[in-house]
């Protein structure tokens, strides 16, 4: 009774290929590994529209289940699924702008960084800070901070060679510690 069930002890993707035959089973499973983390992901990629990365999410699992040859067995299901994501949340850029509907980048008043904050609204400033970043360097950051990619997963994701990845990681990091930085003392209280 206090045994997994014989799924859930399977790889992903073996879970794949159980599905390419048929097994709804299969995909419960792996729709129950994945969907959280994903909806994660299309949340923050997707202007934080919680109603939109819901309905990506969707499709992605659509997409799994009407046409799972489409997996490349030699890769990690995960990484291919992230490569997946971060194609449609392309696409929707592209889209996005085509329609010319972007808006410009969230200007943060400046009156607001003086008063004493939160970690919440540390949080939300990061937030802000997320949806300035050209959306390559968005997705790195996420995928490796949120969705705790290793930097080799978030290559192959992006395709991009590790040490590019690495580097752009440093940078990034480096940028948003010097427009978080009035927050360190709130961030390093909250972490003690």
């Amino acid at each position: 009774m206090f045994f997994k069930p014989k799924l859930a002890r399977l790889p992903d993707e073996e879970l794949m290929r159980k599905i390419h035959q048929g097994s709804e089973a299969a995909f419960t499973e792996l729709y129950t590994r994945y969907s959280a983390s994903l909806l994660r992901y299309f949340t923050r990629m997707l202007w934080n529209n919680r109603t939109m990365a819901e309905d990506f999410l969707h499709d992605l699992f659509l997409k799994i289940i009407h046409n799972p040859q489409q997996f490349d067995a030699s890769r990690k299901f995960s990484t291919w699924a992230y490569s997946v994501a971060h194609n449609m949340c392309k696409n929707e850029y592209r889209k996005k702008e085509n329609r010319m509907l972007l808006d410009s980048p969230v200007a943060f008043d400046q009156r607001d960084l003086d008063r004493e904050l939160d970690l919440v609204s540390a949080n939300n400033r990061l937030a802000l800070l997320l949806e300035t970043l050209n959306e390559e360097d968005k997705t790195i950051f996420l995928l490796r901070y949120e969705d705790e990619l290793s930097i080799s997963e978030i290559s192959q994701v992006v395709f991009m060679p590790e040490g590019t990845v690495k580097s752009r990681l440093f940078y990034l990091r480096k940028q948003l510690a010097l427009e978080l930085n009035q927050y360190r003392v709130v961030l390093k209280e909250k972490s003690v």
